[in-house]
Protein backbone atom coordinates (compact mmCIF):
# COMPACT_ATOMS: atom_id res chain seq x y z
CA UNK A 1 0.00 0.00 0.00
CA UNK A 2 2.95 2.34 0.34
CA UNK A 3 3.82 4.94 -2.27
CA UNK A 4 7.20 6.02 -3.61
CA UNK A 5 6.08 9.63 -3.25
CA UNK A 6 6.41 9.41 0.52
CA UNK A 7 9.68 10.80 1.87
CA UNK A 8 10.75 9.80 5.35
CA UNK A 9 7.97 8.78 7.75
CA UNK A 10 9.46 5.30 7.95
CA UNK A 11 8.14 4.58 11.43
CA UNK A 12 4.67 5.91 10.57
CA UNK A 13 4.50 3.72 7.47
CA UNK A 14 5.58 0.69 9.49
CA UNK A 15 2.87 1.34 12.06
CA UNK A 16 0.15 1.91 9.47
CA UNK A 17 1.07 -1.36 7.79
CA UNK A 18 0.86 -3.10 11.16
CA UNK A 19 -2.58 -1.61 11.84
CA UNK A 20 -3.88 -2.56 8.39
CA UNK A 21 -2.88 -6.17 9.07
CA UNK A 22 -4.18 -6.34 12.66
CA UNK A 23 -7.33 -8.30 11.80
CA UNK A 24 -9.53 -6.15 14.04
CA UNK A 25 -11.41 -2.87 13.86
CA UNK A 26 -9.07 0.11 14.16
CA UNK A 27 -9.78 3.71 15.20
CA UNK A 28 -6.68 5.83 14.60
CA UNK A 29 -6.30 9.48 15.63
CA UNK A 30 -3.59 11.27 13.63
CA UNK A 31 -2.64 14.74 14.77
CA UNK A 32 0.07 17.32 14.27
CA UNK A 33 0.58 20.97 13.47
CA UNK A 34 -0.58 22.60 10.24
CA UNK A 35 1.55 21.82 7.15
CA UNK A 36 3.33 18.86 8.76
CA UNK A 37 2.04 16.39 6.14
CA UNK A 38 -0.78 14.48 7.85
CA UNK A 39 -3.12 14.38 4.85
CA UNK A 40 -0.24 13.68 2.48
CA UNK A 41 0.83 10.69 4.57
CA UNK A 42 -2.62 9.10 4.70
CA UNK A 43 -3.56 9.73 1.08
CA UNK A 44 -0.26 8.50 -0.29
CA UNK A 45 -0.04 5.48 1.98
CA UNK A 46 -3.51 4.30 1.00
CA UNK A 47 -3.25 5.69 -2.53
CA UNK A 48 -6.67 7.29 -2.04
CA UNK A 49 -8.27 3.84 -1.84
CA UNK A 50 -10.99 4.74 0.67
CA UNK A 51 -14.48 3.41 1.22
CA UNK A 52 -15.30 6.97 2.29
CA UNK A 53 -13.39 10.18 2.88
CA UNK A 54 -14.33 13.73 3.69
CA UNK A 55 -12.52 16.91 4.72
CA UNK A 56 -13.93 19.53 7.08
CA UNK A 57 -14.24 23.17 5.99
CA UNK A 58 -11.90 25.50 7.87
CA UNK A 59 -14.02 28.08 9.72
CA UNK A 60 -17.13 26.65 8.05
CA UNK A 61 -20.62 26.91 9.51
CA UNK A 62 -22.67 23.94 10.66
CA UNK A 63 -24.60 23.98 7.39
CA UNK A 64 -21.39 24.01 5.36
CA UNK A 65 -19.93 21.09 7.32
CA UNK A 66 -23.20 19.20 6.94
CA UNK A 67 -23.31 19.81 3.19
CA UNK A 68 -19.69 18.72 2.73
CA UNK A 69 -20.30 15.45 4.57
CA UNK A 70 -23.51 14.72 2.68
CA UNK A 71 -21.91 15.52 -0.68
CA UNK A 72 -19.10 13.10 0.14
CA UNK A 73 -21.66 10.40 0.98
CA UNK A 74 -23.33 10.89 -2.40
CA UNK A 75 -19.98 10.83 -4.19
CA UNK A 76 -19.33 7.37 -2.70
CA UNK A 77 -22.73 6.04 -3.73
CA UNK A 78 -25.22 6.96 -1.00
CA UNK A 79 -28.69 7.47 -2.49
CA UNK A 80 -30.81 8.22 0.58
CA UNK A 81 -32.30 11.54 1.60
CA UNK A 82 -30.20 14.21 3.29
CA UNK A 83 -30.04 13.63 7.07
CA UNK A 84 -30.95 16.43 9.45
CA UNK A 85 -28.76 15.53 12.45
CA UNK A 86 -25.25 14.18 12.89
CA UNK A 87 -26.67 10.98 14.38
CA UNK A 88 -28.65 10.44 11.17
CA UNK A 89 -25.63 11.43 9.06
CA UNK A 90 -23.47 8.75 10.64
CA UNK A 91 -26.29 6.23 10.25
CA UNK A 92 -26.27 7.10 6.54
CA UNK A 93 -22.51 6.46 6.54
CA UNK A 94 -23.14 3.08 8.15
CA UNK A 95 -25.69 2.21 5.43
CA UNK A 96 -23.16 3.16 2.76
CA UNK A 97 -20.35 1.13 4.31
CA UNK A 98 -22.51 -1.95 4.73
CA UNK A 99 -22.61 -2.17 0.94
CA UNK A 100 -18.81 -1.93 0.69
CA UNK A 101 -17.49 -4.25 3.41
CA UNK A 102 -15.79 -7.38 2.09
CA UNK A 103 -14.46 -10.20 4.25
CA UNK A 104 -10.69 -10.05 4.62
CA UNK A 105 -10.34 -6.61 2.99
CA UNK A 106 -9.73 -3.38 4.85
CA UNK A 107 -12.56 -0.84 4.63
CA UNK A 108 -10.82 2.49 5.23
CA UNK A 109 -12.71 5.64 6.30
CA UNK A 110 -10.75 8.89 6.37
CA UNK A 111 -12.20 12.00 8.06
CA UNK A 112 -9.76 14.86 7.60
CA UNK A 113 -9.77 18.12 9.58
CA UNK A 114 -12.13 16.49 12.04
CA UNK A 115 -12.25 19.48 14.46
CA UNK A 116 -13.94 21.60 11.78
CA UNK A 117 -17.08 19.49 11.98
CA UNK A 118 -17.50 20.20 15.69
CA UNK A 119 -19.37 23.48 15.39
CA UNK A 120 -21.04 24.84 18.57
CA UNK A 121 -23.87 22.66 19.90
CA UNK A 122 -23.74 20.44 16.82
CA UNK A 123 -23.49 17.14 18.69
CA UNK A 124 -20.88 15.94 16.21
CA UNK A 125 -18.54 14.25 18.70
CA UNK A 126 -21.38 12.40 20.41
CA UNK A 127 -22.64 11.20 17.03
CA UNK A 128 -19.17 10.00 16.06
CA UNK A 129 -18.93 8.11 19.35
CA UNK A 130 -22.32 6.51 18.80
CA UNK A 131 -21.35 5.47 15.26
CA UNK A 132 -18.20 3.78 16.55
CA UNK A 133 -19.67 2.16 19.65
CA UNK A 134 -22.91 0.93 18.13
CA UNK A 135 -21.56 -0.47 14.88
CA UNK A 136 -18.08 0.28 13.49
CA UNK A 137 -16.24 -1.12 16.53
CA UNK A 138 -17.80 -4.54 15.83
CA UNK A 139 -16.71 -4.69 12.17
CA UNK A 140 -13.24 -6.22 12.01
CA UNK A 141 -12.72 -4.87 8.48
CA UNK A 142 -13.27 -1.23 9.47
CA UNK A 143 -10.33 1.16 9.81
CA UNK A 144 -11.39 4.69 10.77
CA UNK A 145 -8.70 7.36 10.53
CA UNK A 146 -9.48 10.82 11.90
CA UNK A 147 -7.07 13.66 11.40
CA UNK A 148 -6.78 17.26 12.53
CA UNK A 149 -4.38 20.20 12.75
CA UNK A 150 -6.10 21.58 15.85
CA UNK A 151 -3.99 19.24 17.95
CA UNK A 152 -5.30 20.32 21.35
CA UNK A 153 -8.88 19.73 20.17
CA UNK A 154 -7.93 16.26 18.92
CA UNK A 155 -6.36 15.35 22.25
CA UNK A 156 -9.12 16.72 24.46
CA UNK A 157 -12.15 15.68 22.42
CA UNK A 158 -11.04 12.42 20.82
CA UNK A 159 -8.01 10.88 22.49
CA UNK A 160 -8.81 11.93 26.07
CA UNK A 161 -12.58 12.05 25.58
CA UNK A 162 -14.57 11.24 28.72
CA UNK A 163 -17.83 10.52 26.91
CA UNK A 164 -18.74 8.06 24.17
CA UNK A 165 -15.22 8.01 22.75
CA UNK A 166 -13.55 7.27 26.08
CA UNK A 167 -10.79 4.70 25.50
CA UNK A 168 -12.11 3.98 22.00
CA UNK A 169 -9.05 5.14 20.07
CA UNK A 170 -7.02 2.05 19.28
CA UNK A 171 -3.92 4.04 18.24
CA UNK A 172 -2.86 7.67 18.40
CA UNK A 173 -0.21 8.95 16.02
CA UNK A 174 1.47 12.30 16.57
CA UNK A 175 3.08 13.41 13.32
CA UNK A 176 6.12 15.51 14.11
CA UNK A 177 8.20 17.76 11.86
CA UNK A 178 10.98 16.06 9.91
CA UNK A 179 14.35 15.44 11.48
CA UNK A 180 17.48 16.74 9.75
CA UNK A 181 18.01 13.31 8.17
CA UNK A 182 14.47 13.30 6.76
CA UNK A 183 14.96 16.84 5.44
CA UNK A 184 18.13 15.75 3.70
CA UNK A 185 16.27 12.80 2.18
CA UNK A 186 13.52 15.15 1.00
CA UNK A 187 15.86 17.69 -0.60
CA UNK A 188 17.94 15.01 -2.33
CA UNK A 189 14.76 13.41 -3.74
CA UNK A 190 13.89 16.78 -5.31
CA UNK A 191 17.30 17.19 -6.95
CA UNK A 192 18.81 19.74 -4.56
CA UNK A 193 22.61 19.78 -4.45
CA UNK A 194 22.78 21.33 -0.97
CA UNK A 195 25.32 19.97 1.45
CA UNK A 196 24.42 19.38 5.09
CA UNK A 197 25.27 22.93 6.16
CA UNK A 198 22.71 24.21 3.64
CA UNK A 199 20.07 21.81 4.94
CA UNK A 200 20.89 22.96 8.47
CA UNK A 201 20.53 26.65 7.57
CA UNK A 202 17.15 26.09 5.91
CA UNK A 203 16.04 24.06 8.93
CA UNK A 204 16.95 26.93 11.22
CA UNK A 205 14.39 29.14 9.47
CA UNK A 206 11.48 26.78 8.76
CA UNK A 207 12.14 23.70 10.89
CA UNK A 208 11.25 20.26 9.63
CA UNK A 209 7.83 21.18 8.23
CA UNK A 210 7.54 19.42 4.84
CA UNK A 211 5.28 22.00 3.21
CA UNK A 212 7.64 24.83 4.11
CA UNK A 213 10.58 22.92 2.64
CA UNK A 214 8.61 22.35 -0.56
CA UNK A 215 8.60 26.11 -1.14
CA UNK A 216 12.39 26.19 -1.71
CA UNK A 217 13.53 25.95 -5.33
CA UNK A 218 16.30 23.76 -6.68
CA UNK A 219 17.94 26.88 -8.09
CA UNK A 220 17.96 28.56 -4.66
CA UNK A 221 20.84 28.74 -2.28
CA UNK A 222 19.50 28.55 1.29
CA UNK A 223 20.06 32.30 1.75
CA UNK A 224 18.35 33.30 -1.51
CA UNK A 225 15.47 30.95 -0.77
CA UNK A 226 15.00 32.51 2.67
CA UNK A 227 15.05 36.00 1.13
CA UNK A 228 12.36 35.01 -1.38
CA UNK A 229 10.13 33.23 1.13
CA UNK A 230 10.39 35.75 4.00
CA UNK A 231 11.57 39.15 2.80
CA UNK A 232 10.45 39.62 -0.81
CA UNK A 233 7.29 41.43 -1.82
CA UNK A 234 4.28 39.17 -1.05
CA UNK A 235 6.60 36.68 0.68
CA UNK A 236 4.66 33.46 1.29
CA UNK A 237 6.16 32.66 4.66
CA UNK A 238 5.58 36.16 6.02
CA UNK A 239 1.83 35.79 5.32
CA UNK A 240 1.73 32.30 6.82
CA UNK A 241 2.13 33.37 10.44
CA UNK A 242 -1.38 34.64 11.20
CA UNK A 243 -2.98 31.90 9.12
CA UNK A 244 -1.07 29.29 11.09
CA UNK A 245 -2.47 30.28 14.47
CA UNK A 246 -5.95 31.07 13.15
CA UNK A 247 -6.17 27.55 11.74
CA UNK A 248 -5.25 25.99 15.08
CA UNK A 249 -7.15 28.09 17.61
CA UNK A 250 -10.60 29.65 17.42
CA UNK A 251 -9.33 32.56 19.50
CA UNK A 252 -5.64 32.84 18.57
CA UNK A 253 -4.77 36.13 20.29
CA UNK A 254 -3.99 34.72 23.78
CA UNK A 255 -1.65 32.20 22.15
CA UNK A 256 0.04 34.92 20.09
CA UNK A 257 0.54 36.94 23.28
CA UNK A 258 2.28 33.98 24.95
CA UNK A 259 4.44 33.41 21.86
CA UNK A 260 5.45 37.10 21.71
CA UNK A 261 6.48 36.94 25.36
CA UNK A 262 8.49 33.72 25.03
CA UNK A 263 10.33 35.16 22.01
CA UNK A 264 11.80 37.75 24.39
CA UNK A 265 12.87 35.02 26.84
CA UNK A 266 14.62 32.35 24.76
CA UNK A 267 15.75 30.55 27.93
CA UNK A 268 12.06 29.94 28.76
CA UNK A 269 9.73 31.00 31.56
CA UNK A 270 7.70 29.36 34.29
CA UNK A 271 3.92 29.52 34.18
CA UNK A 272 3.98 31.90 37.13
CA UNK A 273 6.41 34.22 35.31
CA UNK A 274 4.27 34.15 32.16
CA UNK A 275 1.12 35.07 34.09
CA UNK A 276 2.90 37.92 35.87
CA UNK A 277 4.42 39.33 32.67
CA UNK A 278 1.12 39.20 30.77
CA UNK A 279 -0.79 40.50 33.81
CA UNK A 280 -3.27 37.64 33.68
CA UNK A 281 -4.46 35.08 36.20
CA UNK A 282 -2.33 31.99 36.69
CA UNK A 283 -5.32 29.70 36.35
CA UNK A 284 -6.54 26.69 34.43
CA UNK A 285 -7.14 28.72 31.29
CA UNK A 286 -3.47 29.70 31.06
CA UNK A 287 -2.50 26.11 31.84
CA UNK A 288 -4.68 24.86 28.98
CA UNK A 289 -3.23 27.43 26.58
CA UNK A 290 0.33 26.40 27.42
CA UNK A 291 -0.62 22.74 27.06
CA UNK A 292 -2.16 23.53 23.66
CA UNK A 293 1.10 25.12 22.50
CA UNK A 294 3.03 22.07 23.72
CA UNK A 295 0.67 19.71 21.86
CA UNK A 296 1.19 21.73 18.67
CA UNK A 297 5.01 21.55 18.95
CA UNK A 298 5.44 25.31 19.35
CA UNK A 299 6.58 25.11 22.96
CA UNK A 300 8.41 22.50 24.98
CA UNK A 301 7.81 21.92 28.67
CA UNK A 302 10.88 20.79 30.57
CA UNK A 303 12.46 20.76 33.97
CA UNK A 304 15.48 22.86 34.75
CA UNK A 305 17.97 22.58 37.58
CA UNK A 306 18.35 26.04 39.07
CA UNK A 307 18.21 27.86 42.40
CA UNK A 308 15.49 30.22 41.23
CA UNK A 309 13.03 27.49 40.25
CA UNK A 310 11.20 25.14 42.58
CA UNK A 311 11.79 21.46 41.92
CA UNK A 312 8.15 20.90 40.92
CA UNK A 313 8.07 23.86 38.50
CA UNK A 314 8.53 23.59 34.78
CA UNK A 315 9.96 25.86 32.12
CA UNK A 316 8.03 26.64 28.93
CA UNK A 317 10.36 27.40 26.06
CA UNK A 318 9.51 28.40 22.49
CA UNK A 319 11.04 25.80 20.15
CA UNK A 320 9.26 26.12 16.79
CA UNK A 321 11.91 27.24 14.33
CA UNK A 322 9.59 29.07 11.96
CA UNK A 323 7.85 30.97 14.75
CA UNK A 324 11.15 32.02 16.31
CA UNK A 325 12.65 33.13 12.98
CA UNK A 326 9.54 35.09 12.06
CA UNK A 327 9.39 36.95 15.38
CA UNK A 328 13.09 37.56 15.96
CA UNK A 329 14.26 38.35 12.43
CA UNK A 330 11.51 38.72 9.84
CA UNK A 331 9.25 41.18 11.69
CA UNK A 332 12.16 43.59 12.07
CA UNK A 333 13.12 43.56 8.40
CA UNK A 334 9.94 43.10 6.35
CA UNK A 335 10.34 44.95 3.04
CA UNK A 336 14.13 44.57 2.89
CA UNK A 337 14.06 42.11 -0.03
CA UNK A 338 17.65 40.90 0.24
CA UNK A 339 18.14 41.26 3.96
CA UNK A 340 19.24 37.69 4.63
CA UNK A 341 21.72 37.22 1.80
CA UNK A 342 23.27 40.65 2.46
CA UNK A 343 23.69 40.02 6.19
CA UNK A 344 24.56 36.33 6.22
CA UNK A 345 28.11 36.99 7.51
CA UNK A 346 27.27 39.70 10.06
CA UNK A 347 27.66 39.23 13.83
CA UNK A 348 23.87 39.53 14.27
CA UNK A 349 23.14 36.63 11.94
CA UNK A 350 26.07 34.58 13.25
CA UNK A 351 24.72 34.98 16.80
CA UNK A 352 21.29 33.90 15.60
CA UNK A 353 22.81 30.84 13.87
CA UNK A 354 24.47 29.91 17.16
CA UNK A 355 21.22 30.05 19.11
CA UNK A 356 19.34 28.19 16.37
CA UNK A 357 21.99 25.45 16.33
CA UNK A 358 21.48 24.96 20.08
CA UNK A 359 17.74 24.52 19.48
CA UNK A 360 18.41 22.02 16.71
CA UNK A 361 20.60 19.98 19.03
CA UNK A 362 17.86 20.06 21.68
CA UNK A 363 15.43 18.75 19.03
CA UNK A 364 17.78 15.90 18.10
CA UNK A 365 18.55 14.33 21.48
CA UNK A 366 17.76 10.80 20.16
CA UNK A 367 20.35 11.29 17.39
CA UNK A 368 22.89 12.60 19.91
CA UNK A 369 22.29 9.57 22.15
CA UNK A 370 22.81 7.23 19.21
CA UNK A 371 26.09 8.91 18.34
CA UNK A 372 27.17 8.66 21.98
CA UNK A 373 26.39 4.95 21.93
CA UNK A 374 23.83 5.27 24.73
CA UNK A 375 20.57 5.04 22.78
CA UNK A 376 19.30 2.17 24.92
CA UNK A 377 20.27 3.83 28.20
CA UNK A 378 17.46 5.53 30.11
CA UNK A 379 18.19 9.25 30.36
CA UNK A 380 16.75 12.46 31.73
CA UNK A 381 17.42 15.52 29.61
CA UNK A 382 17.36 19.00 31.08
CA UNK A 383 19.06 22.37 31.23
CA UNK A 384 20.89 23.90 34.16
CA UNK A 385 21.30 27.49 35.36
CA UNK A 386 23.60 28.52 38.17
CA UNK A 387 22.42 31.57 40.09
CA UNK A 388 25.17 31.43 42.72
CA UNK A 389 27.72 32.41 40.12
CA UNK A 390 27.75 36.09 39.25
CA UNK A 391 27.83 35.56 35.50
CA UNK A 392 24.88 33.16 35.49
CA UNK A 393 26.68 30.08 34.15
CA UNK A 394 24.43 27.77 32.18
CA UNK A 395 24.49 24.48 30.30
CA UNK A 396 21.61 24.07 27.86
CA UNK A 397 21.81 20.34 27.20
CA UNK A 398 22.47 17.87 29.97
CA UNK A 399 21.98 14.16 29.38
CA UNK A 400 21.72 12.54 32.81
CA UNK A 401 22.18 8.80 32.35
CA UNK A 402 20.97 5.79 34.32
CA UNK A 403 24.49 4.31 34.04
CA UNK A 404 25.85 6.89 36.53
CA UNK A 405 27.29 9.30 33.98
CA UNK A 406 26.23 12.76 32.81
CA UNK A 407 27.05 14.33 29.45
CA UNK A 408 27.39 18.11 29.80
CA UNK A 409 26.88 19.30 26.22
CA UNK A 410 28.32 22.56 24.95
CA UNK A 411 27.05 23.60 21.49
CA UNK A 412 29.13 25.70 19.10
CA UNK A 413 28.11 26.77 15.58
CA UNK A 414 30.87 27.45 13.08
CA UNK A 415 31.20 27.34 9.28
CA UNK A 416 34.57 25.59 9.65
CA UNK A 417 36.41 23.70 12.37
CA UNK A 418 35.76 25.29 15.73
CA UNK A 419 38.76 26.81 17.50
CA UNK A 420 38.69 25.96 21.21
CA UNK A 421 40.88 28.58 22.82
CA UNK A 422 42.05 28.90 26.43
CA UNK A 423 39.31 31.36 27.42
CA UNK A 424 36.45 29.17 26.20
CA UNK A 425 38.03 26.03 27.63
CA UNK A 426 38.31 27.68 31.06
CA UNK A 427 34.65 28.71 30.87
CA UNK A 428 33.67 25.11 30.11
CA UNK A 429 35.78 23.81 32.99
CA UNK A 430 34.28 26.42 35.32
CA UNK A 431 30.72 25.46 34.37
CA UNK A 432 31.52 21.81 34.98
CA UNK A 433 32.85 22.50 38.48
CA UNK A 434 29.93 24.80 39.34
CA UNK A 435 27.52 22.09 38.22
CA UNK A 436 29.29 19.49 40.35
CA UNK A 437 29.32 21.74 43.42
CA UNK A 438 25.74 22.97 43.12
CA UNK A 439 24.12 19.62 42.34
CA UNK A 440 26.38 17.52 44.58
CA UNK A 441 26.31 14.77 41.97
CA UNK A 442 28.55 11.73 42.37
CA UNK A 443 28.12 10.71 38.74
CA UNK A 444 30.95 10.91 36.24
CA UNK A 445 30.78 14.21 34.35
CA UNK A 446 31.61 13.94 30.65
CA UNK A 447 32.31 17.23 28.83
CA UNK A 448 30.74 16.88 25.39
CA UNK A 449 31.25 19.40 22.61
CA UNK A 450 28.81 19.51 19.67
CA UNK A 451 30.04 21.52 16.71
CA UNK A 452 29.22 21.73 13.02
CA UNK A 453 32.57 20.56 11.65
CA UNK A 454 34.57 19.35 14.61
CA UNK A 455 37.34 21.04 16.58
CA UNK A 456 40.59 22.33 15.15
CA UNK A 457 43.63 20.52 16.50
CA UNK A 458 45.19 22.38 19.37
CA UNK A 459 46.19 22.28 23.00
CA UNK A 460 42.69 22.27 24.46
CA UNK A 461 40.97 19.87 22.08
CA UNK A 462 42.46 16.91 23.95
CA UNK A 463 40.78 18.03 27.19
CA UNK A 464 37.28 17.46 25.79
CA UNK A 465 36.17 13.87 26.31
CA UNK A 466 33.62 13.67 23.48
CA UNK A 467 33.27 15.70 20.28
CA UNK A 468 30.22 15.36 18.02
CA UNK A 469 29.66 17.07 14.68
CA UNK A 470 26.78 18.04 12.42
CA UNK A 471 26.93 14.61 10.80
CA UNK A 472 25.98 13.02 14.12
CA UNK A 473 22.69 14.97 14.06
CA UNK A 474 21.87 13.35 10.68
CA UNK A 475 21.96 9.82 12.12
Amino acid sequence: MTSDKLIGRHEEKRLLTQYVDSGRSEFIALFGRRRVGKTFLVRNFFQNDFAFDVTGVLEGSRNEQFSVFYTALKAYGYEGKKPTTWIDMFFALRQLLETKIENGKRTVIFIDELPCFDTPKSGFVNALGHFWNSWANWQSEIMLIVCGSATSWMVRNVIDNHGGLHDRITHEMALRPFTLAECEEYFHSKGFSWQRLGVLQAYMAVGGVPYYMSLFRVSDSPAIGIDRLFFSENAEMAREYRRLFSSLFRNPQPYLDIISLLVKHPEGMTREEIAKSLEIDNNGRLGNQLTDLVYCDFVRRYNVRSNRIKTNSAIFQLVDFYTIFYNTIVLKHIGDEHYWSRNIETPTVNTWHGLAFERICQAHIPQIKKSLGIYSVRTENYAWRCRKDGNGAQIDIIIDRADSAINLCEVKYSKSEYVLDKEEYMKMANRLELFRMETGTKHALIPTLITTFGVKSGLYKDHVNVILTLDDLFV
